[in-house]
């Protein structure tokens, strides 16, 4: 026969898994927003305003911070329109962003990319790109970030001639190859791992 104490100790297991239940959901759904949160908010750490990135912590393949990256990048699609960012640019803003947030070290990242093809116009000074495509070129600011984060820039000599381009109407902070081919192939050869677009 149970007595009033049996009841009453009952009665607060009862309430004491009760509550337990209460504070394991209000804790999973406060992790479960957390997460939802953290996605949704876009980050650009390196390359301010391109290449947005959503962190993801506990998501496989993450870039470890020990490892050392040779990248290399052949950027030869154009943009949608002239006044369209290439996508190409934005690629590689995303690289470095991503890899700065996993905590990858500067020092650590070899990024190279070349332009060729339809894409050749981009490496233009304003002034030449506005006499092509009668407007500013939306790619002066990236290529400045690239260029400041350590990005080696290439544009290749055959597309320019191709496109009847002269060499002095390139952005300064581009390097002028003979041709992509050569970068592609030396830089394939020193061990980069190769990004087509």
């Amino acid at each position: 026969m149970k007595t009033d104490l049996d009841k009453q100790g009952n009665a607060m297991a009862k309430q004491i898994l009760g509550l337990g239940i209460i504070m394991v959901a209000l804790w999973v759904h406060t992790q479960a927003s957390y997460a939802a949160d953290v996605q949704k908010v876009p980050q650009h750490p390196v390359i301010k305003g391109y290449g947005k990135v959503q962190p993801y912590p506990g998501a496989a393949m993450q870039p470890s911070p020990e490892r050392h990256y040779q990248v290399l990048f052949d950027i030869t699609k154009a943009a949608d329109a002239p006044d369209k960012l290439n996508p190409g640019l934005d690629h590689v803003a995303r690289l470095l962003n991503l890899y700065a947030l996993a905590g990858v070290p500067t020092d650590h990242l070899k990024i190279v990319l070349v332009v060729h093809g339809p894409a050749t116009s981009i490496v233009l000074k304003n002034d030449a790109y506005r006499k092509l495509h009668q407007q500013d070129n939306p790619n002066s600011e990236i290529i400045h970030l690239l260029n400041g984060a350590r990005v080696k820039l290439y544009i290749c000599g055959q597309a320019l001639a191709e496109k009847k381009l002269e060499i002095a109407s390139v952005n300064p902070e581009i390097t002028l190859a003979v041709s992509a081919l050569t970068v592609l192939i030396d830089h394939q050869l020193d061990g980069y791992a190769l990004i087509p677009n």
